[in-house]
């Protein structure tokens, strides 16, 4: 990998801070990756995003760049030398973006508006408590009904290929990708099989494909581990206000 003085500041359970690691994997960027501890926000972090206080936060040449897809688009723009994550194509480009913009809208919800927690904590309640949020329009029929909706822009992006950017893992898929093994843990706290061959079987193979692939495989986290990792903050929300 080429050496480049760049550093990501994130938490190994958040499928956001996957994401500029990925991008930067796939681009042969060398980085270092620096851990923040959970539940708390330290003076790295408070110093280089003074605005919202989050991870993940890309330093490079000891500027910071935050939010996860906004880094992405940094990382493909200034090592534009490597493979492309956004397609040059004006349209395709929009609906890259377009369609990564819905992946994230999905998961903010006024039902885990709950304000002591961090983004990451709201994601590990909301997930364990698909099955409980009944309903026609209950958080389980919505999953499903956007994993379908991905299922044909999968289709239609990827025109028959590998992955949504076509040959090689692009914008969408880094996306998408980064919150697969959230996906299987909530499958695994809710005993429901979320990714399913007889409904989206194309992103079914997209998602082993995926996973399996050089850039990600060392950095995509068991859904067992991040099972656990979700007890914390339920907990949390249980224990009394001291």
């Amino acid at each position: 990998m080429a050496k480049t003085n760049v550093k990501v500041l994130g938490s190994w359970a958040s499928p956001f801070v996957m994401r500029p690691r990925i991008a930067l994997n796939l681009k042969s960027v060398e980085y270092e990756f620096l851990e923040e501890t959970f539940g708390s926000k330290s003076p790295l972090l408070l110093h280089y995003n003074p605005v919202y206080k989050k991870i993940p936060v890309l330093i490079h040449q000891d500027k910071p760049i935050c939010e996860s897809l906004i880094i992405v688009q940094y990382v493909d723009e200034v090592w534009a030398s490597g493979p492309s994550l956004l397609p040059s194509d004006p349209y395709d480009r929009a609906l890259a973006r377009f369609w990564a913009a819905y992946i994230d809208d999905k998961h903010k919800s006024e039902l885990v508006n709950f304000k002591q927690f961090s983004r990451l904590s709201k994601l590990a309640i909301l997930l364990q408590h698909l099955d409980k949020r009944g309903g026609e329009g209950g958080l389980m029929v919505q999953v499903f009904e956007g994993l379908a909706l991905l299922e044909d822009a999968f289709d239609k992006c990827s025109q028959g290929k590998a992955f949504f950017g076509g040959e090689k893992i692009g914008y969408i898929d880094i996306a998408l990708g980064s919150l697969l093994g959230w996906l299987k843990a909530a499958g695994k706290m809710n005993n429901v099989k979320l990714l399913d061959d007889a409904k989206t079987p194309k992103l079914v193979g997209w998602a082993e494909r995926f996973c399996s692939h050089g850039a990600v495989k060392e950095i995509m986290t068991e859904a067992d581990k991040l099972v656990e990792f979700a007890k914390i903050p339920q907990a949390k929300f249980k224990a009394p206000a001291s």
